[in-house]
């Protein structure tokens, strides 16, 4: 199973996510199936080259590894385990890589109703965003066996720049993303907040980006984000109720563990304001349009 065109992939959800992860695999010569509710996004995978399947469990028939890039625990369990899911077509010692942000719980969950079929199951949230994803250099922070890690190693090195084997137990993988997603949810909440506070003051926000990016108080979120909001332009790349999600999931964690987290908190709340003001599906950058709202503010609009 070195040879990576021995190797049937089949990639359920092609958002920008997975639609990047499925057109890399296409590019390396891998046999690639995507899978995915939305006609338009079926169309972008066949414009690539790529086959599509109407339903999960025809898009696994005869794979070695399933790779689902859906949004939510709520979502791999449906595609992998309901009536039309993968696992129904999947022969025993298939690979499935488990991409959603998810509390550990669940990932320990799946990984256990996998096994009972016979599949290697490994942990496998993921990082980066769209524009590395379609070039193969996303980070995966992957826990599962180290037979799991083996037959998948081709796909891997092909979609992703950085590869973290964080332990055989799956959950692991899904802990370490949710320390990522309460730092980058805070990241943008930040950035939103820092921009918007700029234009209060009156400052010309476009030289704002310019010169703190280039200074001490920059994240890559500020620098990746800001343009969104000078552009006006809020198409999601990655959507306000995205981080409702995985905040809400770093608050329960930390409740459970009675481990105070105010700064996420905080920040969870800035996304739930957004999302109530109608913008859950937008863009996340779409907090500092609910701030600017509140603060009687105009920011930039599309052209």
């Amino acid at each position: 199973m070195s040879d990576a065109k021995s190797l049937k992939v089949c990639v359920v959800g092609l958002g920008s996510m997975g639609l990047g992860i499925a057109g890399s695999l296409l590019r390396e010569g891998f046999p690639v199936v995507g899978c995915d509710v939305t006609p338009a996004a079926r169309e972008r995978f066949m414009a690539l080259g790529g086959h599509v399947a109407g339903t999960p469990s025809e898009a696994a028939r005869d794979v070695d590894v399933v790779i689902t890039v859906v949004v939510n625990a709520a979502q791999t369990e449906a595609v992998l385990f309901g009536p039309q899911g993968a696992t129904v077509a999947l022969q025993p010692g298939a690979v499935i890589l488990s991409c959603a942000t998810m509390a550990p719980d669940a990932a320990r969950d799946f990984a256990a109703r996998a096994a009972a079929f016979g599949l290697d199951y490994i942990d496998a949230p993921i990082s980066g965003g769209a524009v590395r994803a379609a070039a193969g250099e996303i980070t995966v922070m992957g826990s599962g066996s180290p037979a799991a890690f083996a037959k998948a190693r081709p796909v891997l090195s092909c979609i992703a720049a950085k590869v973290y084997e964080l332990g055989d137990d799956p959950g692991t993988g899904a802990a370490f993303k949710i320390v990522n997603q309460l730092l980058a949810g805070v990241h943008i909440a930040a950035a939103c907040e820092a921009i918007t506070f700029a234009k209060a003051m009156g400052l010309d926000i476009a030289k704002v980006y310019e010169v703190i990016t280039a200074s001490a108080g920059n994240s890559w979120m500020f620098e990746n984000r800001v343009p969104h909001i000078l552009e006006g332009d809020y198409a999601p790349r990655s959507a306000v109720d995205i981080f409702t999600k995985d905040l809400g999931i770093v608050t329960d964690i930390g409740r459970g563990l009675k481990f105070p987290t105010p700064v996420a908190a905080m920040a969870l709340q800035m996304f739930v304001m957004t999302a109530a003001a109608g913008m859950g599906r937008d863009d996340d950058a779409s907090v500092a349009r609910m701030l600017a709202g509140l603060a009687g503010l105009d920011l930039p609009q599309s052209q």
